[in-house]
């Protein structure tokens, strides 16, 4: 078991791309909490995304417009689940000293530091996939992942890719990860180009738009409109932003957040080193999957990187990942 104390822990949520059929089956099954928070999903969309998330089909559930709410479902799921997990233990849950999402994850970061409303984050995200499904009609988009290249390439990459369509850099994910997004005939090429310039992988991703790049213009100016319609609070604790890392600390700063990130990248190397270095010693992936654990120990290793998720037990929560502090 891995001990934190109050103020040392990180609460990070995943992004699109994490998500799979039967995520959170199991949890709703053994949580009261956690059914809740699905039951609370299906009301607010008014249709079952719950048995979208738990049977499929993939290839629906991985539409951009289902699989952002469902993994928000999904994830404030698990922290509910947590959190009811760790009361009848007899604990108080920690206190996290930030809370930061990858991408669309932000979402759920907002949703679990109070600074909107579950429901209101679960509209949100279906009209964020909507718009981003719209965006840049006519100009087909992908998005794409390279490892092991050196980053010192990376200009290299993006001019010879470039020739092709509208491409850049949309996440650096962790040291030699990156995602590049842009038109469909630009991240073909990149795959054999980055392949060639000495990346040990380069693969699509089962996303169906571009997101993080120029492409997502008129998805932004379209939340703008909508998100100028939501109540937002501060939120409690602060998250960081995806683009720079800066902290976001008022209502007005996640609500520019949502907007910018759209047609930004995501520096979440940036975002994990500056939480370690304010004293951050353990960060808790809370959500379906495990990949940003992954890329957390990539990016600071002498820090506790840890999954909610844990496939293995038979609700699928790994619950004694943290002794929180006494009651």
């Amino acid at each position: 078991m891995t001990t934190t104390n109050p103020g040392t822990i990180a609460f990070v949520f995943p992004g699109q791309g994490s998500q799979s059929v039967g995520m959170g089956r199991a949890l709703a099954a053994a949580s009261p909490a956690a059914a809740a928070v699905f039951a609370e999903a299906d009301a607010a969309l008014g249709e079952p995304l719950s048995r979208l998330a738990w049977e499929g089909p993939a290839e629906v559930l991985d539409l951009t417009v289902n699989a952002q709410p469902a993994i928000l479902a999904t994830s404030i799921a698990c922290l509910a689940a947590l959190r009811e997990r760790w009361t009848a233990l007899g604990s108080r849950a920690p206190e996290p000293a930030f809370a930061a999402g990858h991408s669309m994850g932000q979402y759920s970061a907002l949703v679990a530091a109070g600074s909107i409303s579950l429901a209101d984050g679960l509209r949100l995200v279906r009209e964020r996939g909507r718009l981003m499904q719209g965006s840049g009609a006519g100009r087909a988009g992908r998005m794409a992942a390279l490892i092991g290249l050196d980053e010192a390439r990376l200009p290299e990459l993006v001019a010879a890719a470039s020739a092709h369509g509208l491409f850049g850099i949309a996440n650096r994910n962790s040291p030699g990860q990156v995602v590049v997004s842009g038109e469909r005939a630009a991240v073909e090429a990149a795959i054999t180009i980055a392949r060639e310039l000495g990346a040990r992988r380069a693969l699509e991703l089962p996303v169906s738009v571009a997101a993080h790049s120029p492409l997502m213009a008129e998805a932004a100016a379209g939340m703008a409109g909508v998100l100028a319609g939501i109540a937002f609070r501060d939120p409690h604790p602060p998250l960081l932003a995806n683009a720079d890392a800066h902290l976001i600390t008022t209502a007005e700063a996640a609500r520019a957040e949502l907007v910018e990130h759209l047609t930004t990248g995501v520096d979440w190397v940036a975002v994990v080193e500056r939480m370690r270095a304010a004293g951050v010693t353990t960060f808790l992936e809370i959500g379906p999957g495990r990949v940003l654990t992954g890329l957390i120990r990539r990016i600071v290793p002498d820090a506790g990187a840890l999954a909610s998720d844990d496939p293995t037990a038979p609700d699928g929560l790994a619950v004694r990942l943290i002794d929180p502090p006494p009651a």
